[in-house]
């Protein structure tokens, strides 16, 4: 160092510096993107493959929590959880002699869902968008369902398939209507009988 001039000092001194921001910017993108794959799960994958870049993914993932972050986003109150598992029961009743009309109804019940818990009206598309942040464990189930209600209204499904979309839309329903810390299953009493959302089987004669 004694050796070196001023001018050599300098440089070496900003090449440290350069290196130390350099991996402390990776270091805090790396973190970033751990977070985002937590929170996001499958739905950081597929937005990463639309997208076509990660970065450019993470941009758009950024965006919805500042959109659903601007919103009023709360949980149900009690009698507004039990009126919509009542109305639930209704759909899985309706299923076994219904089951197109049942898988449309749920559909209709989980947007009533949203509404309620302070989720703006829109197309599905941007819904979907919105469950993703708050809801990435399962938003996946929306889609899923969604298509094989579009794909019947083109008469491409069976009643399988149907059963099918109603246990998607049913995980949905579920984590919709607990609040993120509750383990419980969701149950209503309804004539008498306890109903268990996670467990009823939906069967048709």
């Amino acid at each position: 160092m004694n050796d070196m001039g001023p001018l050599a000092i300098v440089t070496i001194v900003l090449l440290l510096v350069a290196v130390l921001v350099g991996a402390a910017i990776t270091f805090r993108r790396n973190r970033r993107s751990a977070g985002l794959k937590g929170r996001y799960r499958a739905e950081y994958s597929r937005t990463v493959a639309r997208a076509g870049d990660t970065h450019k993914a993470e941009r758009q993932l950024r965006e919805r929590e500042k959109q659903v972050a601007a919103f009023d986003i709360h949980p149900l109150v009690p009698a507004q959880r039990h009126d919509f598992i009542d109305h639930w029961l209704d759909v899985q009743a309706l299923f076994v002699i219904d089951p197109a009309g049942a898988v449309a109804r749920a559909d209709v019940l989980l947007t009533d869902v949203m509404l309620a818990r302070g989720y703006p009206m829109a197309q599905f598309e941007q819904r979907y968008e919105y469950l993703s942040v708050d809801h990435g464990e399962v938003v996946a189930h929306y889609r899923t369902a969604h298509a094989i209600a579009e794909s019947h209204a083109r008469g491409e499904v069976r009643t399988e398939e149907l059963r099918q979309a109603m246990i998607h839309y049913r995980t949905l329903f579920d984590d919709l209507v607990n609040e993120p810390v509750d383990d419980t299953p969701v149950i209503a009493h309804r004539d008498g009988r306890i109903h268990d959302l996670r467990r009823e089987a939906i069967r048709r004669d």
